[in-house]
């Protein structure tokens, strides 16, 4: 959606390694905000993406309208079936989020007809979503998950960290550490506790206010029954300021 930064031109040079044309799009979607306020606050430097897409190597940018990818003679009602995962977790906080996310992209699949799309692992639920509408409409693309890229003291980086002010940018290392935590001593601890000591450093954080912290599946995103299962992710959601972040990381 724009205010580009190294998380995404990662994905342009790693999608170097799988085409030989690369088209990135760039689209402030309205129907993927559920409020008004954070809608009219996203930023778009747009002069700015220009050039680091240009400076990576990008062959061309999609800058649709508002306009073009919503007709006003277009009645078109998107719902499609995104399995369970949709209404977890961000699905909670956000509701009916997903369905204007998967609605924009296929709109951009049809624009562009791609063979293979990149999308950033920050976003896992995101990424889960649009692999679900891939195979709702069995389309011949494949997806690929690229991961999080971080500043030197491990906040993943999103185009909202700019809001964060001096003390949020501070407190917001809470999310990486807390992640951390859980890589360090997953086998020391049950699933249950290692949720529970995470959770504590969120405790007495000015500013802080935790959405979720879980370890779960990565297919359903359901909470994990045992650490023995095959597909493990942990994912937070936090407030920090007035800025939301999530963040994650794939056990196994």
């Amino acid at each position: 959606m724009g205010a580009l930064h190294n998380g995404h031109i990662s994905l342009i040079k790693l999608a170097q390694q799988y085409a030989d044309i690369i088209i990135c799009s760039i689209f402030v979607n309205p129907t993927q905000f559920t409020d008004p306020k954070d809608l009219e606050k996203y930023p778009r430097p747009i002069e700015h993406d220009l050039a680091m897409l240009q400076s990576a190597g990008c062959t061309g940018v999609l800058m649709p309208t508002v306009e073009e990818m919503y007709p006003a003679e277009e009645n078109d009602q998107w719902h499609i079936d995104l399995g369970k995962a949709e209404f977890l977790l961000e699905g909670e906080f956000r509701k009916g989020h997903y369905q204007g996310v998967t609605q924009i992209v296929k709109k951009l699949f049809d624009a562009v007809e791609p063979d293979v799309a990149m999308f950033g692992q920050k976003d896992f639920q995101q990424v889960l979503m649009i692999g679900n509408m891939v195979k709702y409409f069995d389309l011949p693309i494949q997806i690929v998950t690229c991961p999080i890229i971080r500043e030197d003291d491990g906040l993943a980086m999103s185009s909202r960290n700019i809001h964060l002010s001096a003390d949020d940018r501070k407190h917001s290392l809470v999310l990486s550490k807390s992640l951390q935590f859980v890589m360090d001593h997953f086998n020391e601890y049950s699933i249950l506790e290692l949720e529970a000591k995470a959770k504590d450093f969120y405790k007495n954080i000015e500013g802080v206010e935790l959405d979720y912290f879980t370890i779960a599946n990565g297919h359903t995103l359901e909470p994990a029954a045992s650490k023995e299962e095959e597909n493990l992710v942990v994912l937070v959601a936090a407030k920090v300021g007035s800025t939301r972040l999530i963040d994650n990381v794939i056990l196994k």
